[in-house]
């Protein structure tokens, strides 16, 4: 696959883009002030239970608190006996250690877990468990057993605990795996000690930084090459693999270039292109995204594309060039939840299948956990991908002061209409010798052309004459009226 990693250091933000074949797929950018708190461990404190919904409210010093559901308590599900209900496990004021499954998103609080798992390298730790489980991207049923025989060889026999096994340790040593696990039991024991001594609600944990998480979950065998335009960085990046992943340092490199690297490999044009509601495409359709908070849409459109045989034709090259664009953007976008998928229709069901398979191929790059129900009665594609954290636009953007997010402003005329109204209310409740409008230009220009007749009017009825003043700091949609 060929897969690059250009990172971006600056003093308060670090970006990471994941590039194969040449074109960015994937955009993960983490700031200093707002860093996301998957894979924290915390010592909490419950808050609130609530019986009727079987979930908790746990204080972890985060904003807001921390959301707990039984389904996510290990004391829960053990011996393969029917869970109990939480009010039997949990107590209001009760001291409780806890992982962050999910950032906080919009206005949901932190998701948490009291089954801990601590990632290394090679292994994943499961203190709380005695299993051995495999990576399901291992297939081969003789390397899985020969992997677990090889695991359950190297572990301690007093309080082993459980591990899961990732797919990059298929090809590791014994002497690697080993490592592995020591480093993973040194880490859980800070922890434990940690938590005896701590007053909730205390991190216990925290994550390794973006830049590290890429050394150790985002490079594999297809990369080749990871540059860091930062010095000081580069240093430490370089330092962490020479302890923990050796074999990666040779592909670490310092970019001193004179271009911004971003710049360089164009992904700043990328990330112009990724917050922009529409795409198009190379055929010349165009793909409109539209995103809430309960969903995201996706509507495919053929604009100026004109098939050289049909129209049959021309709708189904559409489709399948979309279906890449989609499975890129999902990525790039970092969109989760609920997708809806609007396809442009096809008469033929050959053609729908293969649009499907198409999507599906292209989806099969992306390493977050999607679910595609293909096309309901109404034709259109129903998709789910698992969200972690919020997506590229939300961590970007904010909801803009104009229209306060709806994507759309009340034209002049409108504005017009609304501030006559205003004016005949104030006049019948205040008194004053004069009215001044101060409004947007456009709609002080409406009022002395289209709308001036109006306004006479109105000044004839309340008896009282009304003066124009063009404010061009204010939005279209605002306006005063001051008493004279």
């Amino acid at each position: 696959m060929n897969d690059q990693f250009l990172i971006n250091f600056t003093p308060q933000e670090t970006r990471v883009a994941l590039l194969q074949q040449g074109a960015v797929q994937e955009l993960h950018i983490e700031r200093s002030s707002a860093r996301g708190i998957v894979g924290n461990i915390y010592l909490g404190r419950v808050v609130r239970v609530l019986p009727g919904m079987q979930s908790a409210f746990i204080d972890v010093g985060l904003e807001r608190t921390a959301f707990l559901h039984v389904a996510d308590i290990w004391e829960a599900r053990q011996n393969g006996e029917p869970p109990k209900p939480i009010e039997r496990i949990l107590t209001e004021g009760q001291s409780v250690l806890v992982q962050a499954l999910k950032d906080p998103i919009g206005t949901k609080g932190a998701r948490m877990s009291t089954q801990i798992s601590i990632a290394g390298r090679l292994l994943v730790h499961l203190p709380q468990d005695r299993h051995v489980g495999i990576s399901q991207r291992i297939e081969s049923t003789e390397e899985r057993e020969a992997l677990r025989a090889r695991i359950h060889a190297l572990l301690p026999l007093e309080d082993p605990g459980g591990y899961i096994v990732r797919t990059m340790a298929e090809s590791a040593s014994d002497e690697e795996l080993a490592a592995d696990i020591a480093y993973l039991r040194k880490t859980w024991q800070e922890i434990r000690n940690r938590a005896k001594t701590a007053k909730p609600p205390t991190l216990v944990f925290e994550d390794l930084t973006l830049a590290q998480r890429v050394l150790r979950d985002l490079a594999c065998a297809d990369t080749q090459s990871i540059q860091v335009d930062s010095r000081e960085n580069y240093v430490k990046l370089r330092s962490f693999a020479e302890e923990y992943m050796p074999q990666l340092t040779k592909l670490l490199e310092h970019y001193t270039g004179e271009r911004p690297l971003f710049e360089l490999h164009s992904v700043e044009e990328e990330i112009e292109k990724a917050l922009a509601r529409r795409v198009d495409l190379k055929s010349g359709g165009y793909l409109i995204f539209d995103q809430t908070e309960a969903m995201t849409t996706i509507d495919v459109n053929t604009g100026g594309f004109v098939g050289s045989r049909n129209f049959d034709e021309t709708i189904f090259k559409t489709n399948l060039e979309a279906a890449h664009q989609i499975a890129r953007h999902l990525r790039l976008r970092n969109l989760g939840g609920i997708i809806l998928i609007d396809f442009i229709d096809m008469e033929s069901e050959e053609h729908r299948a293969q649009v499907l398979a198409e999507l599906h191929k292209a989806l099969g790059r992306d390493h977050t956990k999607i679910s595609v129900s293909g096309f309901t009665s109404l034709g259109l594609v129903e998709m789910t991908r698992k969200r972690t954290r919020e997506s590229l636009a939300h961590v970007l953007c904010e909801p803009c002061p104009t229209c306060g997010g709806r994507g759309e402003v009340k034209t002049a005329q409108t504005m017009s209409f609304d501030i006559l109204r205003e004016l005949l209310r104030e006049a019948r409740q205040f008194t004053a010798r004069e009215f001044r409008i101060l409004a947007h230009p456009k709609v002080v220009d409406l009022f002395l052309e289209e709308e001036s007749q109006a306004l006479a009017m109105l000044s004839d009825f309340i008896g009282k004459p009304i003066s124009l003043h063009a404010e061009s700091s204010y939005s279209q949609e605002q306006f005063d009226i001051v008493l004279l």
